[in-house]
């Protein structure tokens, strides 16, 4: 089994996605996650280029990392500059860690219209760059940028620029597909002609996902002999992203039989702490840690599934953190709907009257736009009532919200009263709330902790509403979707 190093740039390609925004105090959480995980590389960021990757550097010089080895990252030289007169390089090494990163252009095409210097000084720059960082004792991993494409358009120009930091003394060959348009079998093919000539060189890959090929282009990759792989947790970086880890690490383990230092395991767990900071959720039908990624829904699928899993599933979902789960709806089947109904009943049986109750129920609540497949406390409620299970922890005697608009003070200011009745006795509060639902859930909640003191743990995570009729403009009726927690589970 070939060993496929790990290289996580959440913190600093990933940082450059729309809508992503770290401080200090969320990279350090994510660096440990992902040193927890098993990634062997991080890049953390670019000293050079803000104070406050400058004091993340200072900040990581006091943690202690089980196994990940921390990068910083700078651009190459600029034309003309000595390395020991660079700011850039020696915010670079100030950084403190024993791996760099520094990126180059290769293509021949880039450097004479972006950079305005010949394809000679570039070559020169790369050398006197990675032969400095070298002389420094780091480790460098030299990012050729816009490699696949330089390839294609000059190819003895891509390979020149390769040899200069092959023979400077650079660990790590790291072929970038910098904007992200490499197709498969290009991918595949260059990157086996770049390990066949390096033999000596470990050989990174770095692709985007502007054609939606990033993750397929690192797997062929892999098999094509590169040994370190770069992407970002959930795809995120600029424009359309990065290669997905979440989705290439577990490819790599479970179809291509690579070896990882990576925990599958803990795969959901830890996409889903990095998603949680930074303020984005994971897909529900994100491949292998998607919520919805082992979910079944037809009746014969999961009688298949019950029988012999690998008929609809690819891999047990354990093996990443995940679970089955077979979703209630119309097309479901009588025979996953009778799982359910046991949980009630245990003697039902198919032909039993419960069974034919809670199926009935099920279409007519489904006919009129109802859909349970994703409100599970929905759905248990429903087969509670039908069954003749239910019994109401609480009852709402009375509740009244008022809304003053315009407020004295500007603000609209809602007030709602709320008298509930729970254990045979009577609890009335009130609140003020921002809006009516605000005021309403105060008071409910003012008057339920009374009795339930847990309910103060129970916050919202998200409200979606959707128009089911939309014929009958405001008239029309919707369907409200709310997932709350409890701190622990959703």
């Amino acid at each position: 089994m070939k060993k496929i190093e790990i290289f996580d740039t959440t913190l600093r390609d990933g940082a450059q996605s729309d809508g992503i925004s770290y401080s200090v105090e969320d990279k350090i959480k994510i660096i440990k996650l992902l040193d927890g995980f098993g990634v062997d590389v991080i890049e953390a960021g670019f000293p050079a280029s803000n104070p406050k990757d400058e004091e993340l550097f200072a900040r990581l010089r006091g943690v202690k990392l089980k196994h990940a080895q921390p990068a910083a990252f700078s651009p190459t030289l600029k034309p003309g500059e000595e390395p020991e007169q660079s700011p850039a390089m020696k915010k670079l090494l100030d950084a403190g860690t024993s791996a760099v990163v520094v990126f180059g252009k290769a293509s021949s095409e880039q450097v004479r219209e972006v950079l305005r210097i010949s394809p000679e000084d570039n070559l020169g720059i790369i050398r006197k760059t990675v032969g400095y960082l070298k002389n420094a004792g780091r480790r460098v991993i030299f990012d050729a940028e816009h490699f696949y494409r330089g390839f294609i358009t000059d190819r003895d120009y891509a390979f020149a620029v390769l040899d200069c930091a092959a023979a400077a003394g650079c660990d790590v060959l790291t072929l970038c597909d910098t904007t992200g348009a490499t197709v498969p079998s290009a991918a595949a093919s260059i990157t086996e002609q770049v390990v066949k000539r390096y033999p000596g060189v470990a050989v990174g890959v770095h692709f985007h996902d502007d054609i939606g090929c990033a993750s397929a282009n690192s797997l062929l990759a892999a098999e094509a002999g590169a040994s370190q792989i770069q992407g970002t947790f959930r795809g995120i970086g600029e424009r359309c992203g990065n290669a997905d880890l979440a989705v290439i690490m577990p490819s790599l383990v479970f179809k291509l039989g690579f070896s990882l230092d990576c925990d599958m395991k803990d795969l959901q767990k830890t996409a889903k702490a990095i998603a949680e900071i930074s303020n984005i959720r994971v897909r529900n039908a994100q491949p292998y840690i998607g919520k919805s990624a082992f979910y079944h829904k037809a009746g014969m699928h999961i009688d298949a599934v019950k029988k012999y899993p690998p008929s609809f599933e690819h891999i047990d979902p354990t093996l990443v953190g995940n679970e089955r789960k077979f979703v209630m709806s119309e097309i479901s089947g009588r025979n996953t709907l009778l799982d359910r109904v046991r949980k009630f009943v245990p003697e039902a049986d198919k032909d039993s009257e419960e069974l034919f109750r809670a199926v009935q129920a099920l279409k007519e609540k489904e006919l009129f736009g109802y859909h349970y497949e994703a409100a599970e406390a929905s759905f248990s409620l429903l087969l509670r009532k039908v069954l003749y299970k239910y019994e109401p922890k609480f009852n709402i005697v009375l509740h009244k919200t008022t809304d003053d608009f315009p407020s004295a003070n500007g603000e609209l200011t809602s007030c709602s009263v709320v008298q509930i009745e729970a254990a045979g006795r009577t609890e009335m509060a009130s609140s003020l709330g921002n809006g009516p639902v605000n005021a309403l859930d105060n008071a409910l909640r003012r008057a339920l902790s009374v009795f339930y003191p847990e309910v103060g743990s129970i916050k919202l995570v998200d409200f979606k509403v959707r128009v089911i009729e939309a014929s009958t403009t405001t008239a029309a009726k919707v369907r409200v979707l709310m997932e709350s927690t409890d701190g622990k589970e959703n």
